[in-house]
């Protein structure tokens, strides 16, 4: 839902008072079947606990047949609450932001809307998965031709020294003058616990905060450990200031989400891959690494000597996050927005 409510924020920041964004989550929020939430909680006890499994289930499935009839049956699940929403609100565009909502848009539009056009934005960075192209959408974005949007709070300027080092202040790391936030998508995925055990203990210079996202276990896990640390360590949830944290760093070490990718990139961070989800975070390594924005750093070893040797070397750091800058795509969201505003102006 990052990349819906990072478009909604834009366009009600280029069209103030002329569309009125509205957010639908049929696959776990309100109004969703009782099977679609349970399936959403348990991708993610699927990803953090049996990534493999998982890459076996996304290849299995990354065929126009396969995709065609899992759409069919999450699309009948889906379509309650997309054609409650339609109905309610008349939208001039139904945009769909998951490869398992489009069916629904679809839907929805031919009941209730049949004028209105249906876009796809695809948010994954490689190819895309065979669910993703749904052939009824009438336009589909890619990320990879646009960018991934990102909420405002990750358009602010890269900070300098001294504006990095108030903003760990605040965010409770006052004396650190290095600080590697450790992230794993809101599930909390990878080896986050033995990574931040692993820093801590090698480099007493060094801060590390770990945002454990919906990941309770491993929040508990790691707040009886931070003690031991004297407030070096310290243990997060699902954050609402994550561009904070990503600015005050001066490393993310995390899976190769795109979404974070993208946020680090718009935020000038240096960027550790320490892992993917198989099949459609793979690709995404090479996007980090042929950018200049960071190393690929799966063993938990690796990335405790990457983060003595960006200790010892400040000129490679330096470079890391010019090469973030390169890669970071902040008008993605706004160009998103643009394109919505005239598919819809069609309609007037």
């Amino acid at each position: 839902m990052a990349a819906a409510a990072a478009v909604a924020e834009a366009v009600e920041r280029q069209y103030p008072g002329r569309y009125a964004p509205v957010t639908c989550d049929p696959l776990g929020g309100p109004g969703s079947r009782w099977l679609l939430r349970l399936t959403t909680r348990g991708y993610g006890w699927l990803i953090r606990s049996a990534p493999s499994a998982w890459g076996l289930l996304y290849r299995a499935t990354d065929s126009r047949r396969a995709a065609g009839l899992t759409h069919r049956a999450v699309g009948w699940l889906a379509g309650r609450a997309v054609m409650e929403a339609v109905a309610a609100c008349r939208p001039a565009v139904i945009v769909s932001f998951h490869p398992l909502t489009g069916q629904a848009a679809i839907q929805a539009r031919d009941a209730i809307a049949p004028a209105t056009p249906v876009v796809t934005l695809i948010t994954d960075l490689g190819s895309p998965h065979a669910s993703w192209t749904w052939p009824s959408a009438d336009r589909i974005i890619a990320a990879s031709a646009v960018g991934v949007p990102v909420g405002s709070q990750f358009l602010a300027d890269s900070p300098g020294p001294a504006q990095r080092a108030g903003l760990r202040r605040r965010l409770g790391h006052p004396r650190t003058e290095f600080l590697v936030v450790l992230a794993g998508g809101a599930e909390g995925v990878g080896r986050l616990a033995r990574q931040a055990t692993a820093i801590a203990n090698r480099h007493p210079d060094v801060d590390v905060a770990v945002i454990c996202g919906r990941n309770r276990r491993l929040r508990r896990r790691l707040d009886r450990r931070s003690a031991r640390y004297g407030g070096r360590l310290s243990v997060h949830g699902l954050v609402s200031d994550m561009g904070d944290w990503l600015r005050g760093a001066d490393v993310v070490a995390t899976k190769a989400g795109p979404t974070t990718i993208a946020e680090a990139a718009c935020c000038g961070t240096a960027i550790a891959v320490t892992g993917h989800l198989p099949g459609q975070e793979r690709g995404n390594i090479g996007v980090v690494t042929e950018a200049g924005a960071g190393a690929y750093w799966p063993r938990t070893s690796q990335l405790a000597d990457g983060i003595a040797w960006l200790r010892e070397d400040p000129a490679a750091l330096v470079s890391m996050r010019a090469g973030a800058a390169r890669l970071a795509r902040p008008e993605a969201a706004d160009k998103v927005a643009a394109l919505l505003a005239e598919l819809a102006s069609y309609l007037v």
